[in-house]
């Protein structure tokens, strides 16, 4: 429930939706930021390319740029209740069904990218001395993306598990995503 609904409806906002709606404007300004480098670098890379002199460094900084907007991305997509989801099936159990699986998955989601996070720092040891091959950037700066937007989804998906398990009225349908079949229509 939105701000808004919730004091047309008398109901107070949680902490941790203010929490949630600060850190979504945060990860918009990132993506967005992201979006915007990513379309000047690759401006530049057809100019040049368009002018007979080729940027030997274009293509590669713009397919690191796209993996950090994708991660990142799925970070803010993630606080947005955006990924696809099968709410269908979810919403056909009883209510504490529902309450209970909701959890689980929420959970189950949390613990991935808790591990997906810890891989990916163990890996940035590994990488330490090595760079781009057409820039001095080093490969543990490129590869922080993978913990650092780890991170940053177990916070938003710990935020809606805090609200699922807070809740203490009826439980509503399931809202969490995009269900599968909004596509198929």
């Amino acid at each position: 429930m939105h701000d808004s609904t919730q004091r047309a409806a008398g109901l107070p906002v949680s902490g941790t939706e203010r929490f949630r709606r600060g850190y979504a404007r945060m990860l918009e300004w990132v993506v967005s930021g992201l979006v915007v480098l990513l379309a000047l670098e690759v401006t530049v890379g057809i100019v040049f390319r368009v002018g007979g002199r080729s940027l030997v460094w274009y293509d590669e900084l713009a397919s690191v740029m796209l993996a950090w907007l994708t991660f990142y991305g799925s970070a803010l997509a993630s606080v947005m209740r955006g990924h696809i989801a099968c709410p269908e099936l979810v919403n056909a159990l009883p209510v504490g069904a529902r309450r209970a699986v909701n959890a689980f998955a929420q959970v189950l989601v949390i613990l991935f990218f808790v591990l997906l996070g810890y891989v990916g720092i163990t890996i940035m040891p590994m990488l330490a001395g090595d760079t781009l091959v057409s820039l001095p950037i080093p490969m543990n700066l490129v590869q922080s993306v993978i913990p650092i937007s780890a991170a940053m989804i177990v916070v938003a998906e710990f935020t809606h598990l805090v609200d699922m398990l807070g809740r203490r009225t009826r439980m509503p349908e399931a809202h969490g995503g995009v269900a599968l079949s909004d596509g198929l229509h």
